[in-house]
């Protein structure tokens, strides 16, 4: 499911593994790139550091819905350390061109952190061949691991200081935090029944990897065909995109209306509003009403698909 991990640091979920990789590389005056598809968990944490004056950094925006590497090397400057990119959105399923950006990076010397919560255990992810410094993972998701748990895994090398300080079990006489992988980053009691369901988790994808792919990207083939044949909805997801990620909307209506409108008339869940990733919904054109969300697993049937289309058709046409 992914591969080329050196070390695996351990945290409390993915968001504790994005704060890890950036607060844990950044220098004072230095430069970061992030795409406009990133999480508030890595927006956030950045503009945190521009406000307290510790860093400046720029936004690569999406070239017809994706991140490329052009759009990143157009915001690289003489004194960026950090490139941090959303593998998948967590919105509109866009994959990021994160290989070539991660050329441009290595090139260059630039750490490259590749936000993996949307993409692993759905895509196959190398590091090496990414050129990724830093993935962080969110087992819970493609993994279907339990909840309560991140990964931030490591290629050798990078210049990582812990951000968190506390008991690891290690050179407890001494006062200054160690700085050893993993012990100087797992400060604490660590989530042990989470962290125990990873191995067994990973073998469950690893064992049912295509086939769940195959049913994920038909149904996702059927969904996208259906909305398309409505004239009042605006389908979001680019190309490329991940199967099990779709997001549109129907007409002018508020996105989480028509979310609650699904759940409460047809008991189809999906998701509305805005999904913590703000400069997604500029790039859009949906700050105003944001977007509903559909996320596809391989326990969703072909009969599940087709009541949802049945009940968006529904919705839809009481707008003509």
């Amino acid at each position: 499911s992914f591969t080329g991990a050196d070390d695996v640091i351990l945290t409390d979920n993915c968001t504790g593994a994005l704060n890890l990789a950036i607060l844990g590389t950044v220098k004072p005056c230095s430069h970061v790139v992030v795409s406009a598809l990133e999480h508030n968990s890595v927006l956030r944490t950045v503009h945190a550091l521009y406000l307290k004056g510790v860093i400046s950094y720029s936004v690569a925006t999406p070239e017809n819905g994706v991140i490329t590497a052009r759009s990143v090397y157009k915001k690289l400057k003489s004194n960026t350390l950090l490139v941090v990119c959303s593998h998948v959105s967590n919105v509109t399923g866009a994959i990021s061109e994160v290989e070539s950006i991660g050329r441009v990076c290595a090139k260059r010397g630039i750490t490259f952190l590749v936000d993996g919560a949307q993409s692993v255990g759905y895509l196959p992810v190398d590091m090496d061949k990414i050129n990724a410094s830093m993935l962080a993972v969110a087992p819970h998701k493609g993994l279907h691991a339990i909840q309560g748990v991140g990964a931030l895994c490591l290629k050798k090398g990078v210049p990582l200081s812990p951000y968190r300080y506390g008991g690891t079990g290690t050179s407890s006489l001494d006062l200054v935090q160690p700085t050893d992988i993993p012990d100087g980053f797992e400060t604490g009691t660590l989530p042990v029944p989470a962290i125990l369901s990873i191995p067994p988790a990973i073998d469950f994808v690893s064992e049912n990897f295509s086939r769940f792919a195959r049913h994920i990207k038909n149904l996702s083939g059927s969904i996208k065909a259906g909305l398309k044949k409505e004239q009042s909805v605006t389908l979001y997801s680019p190309s490329p995109s991940l199967d099990g990620i779709i997001a549109f909307n129907i007409g002018k209506l508020d996105s989480n209306f028509v979310a609650s409108t699904l759940y409460e008339k047809f008991g189809v869940c999906v998701r509305g509003g805005y999904h913590c990733a703000p400069l997604t919904h500029r790039e859009l054109g949906t700050k105003e009403r944001g977007a509903v969300r559909i996320s596809l697993g391989c326990d969703n049937t072909e009969q599940e698909v087709a009541d949802f289309l049945l009940a968006v058709k529904e919705i839809a046409s009481s707008l003509r």
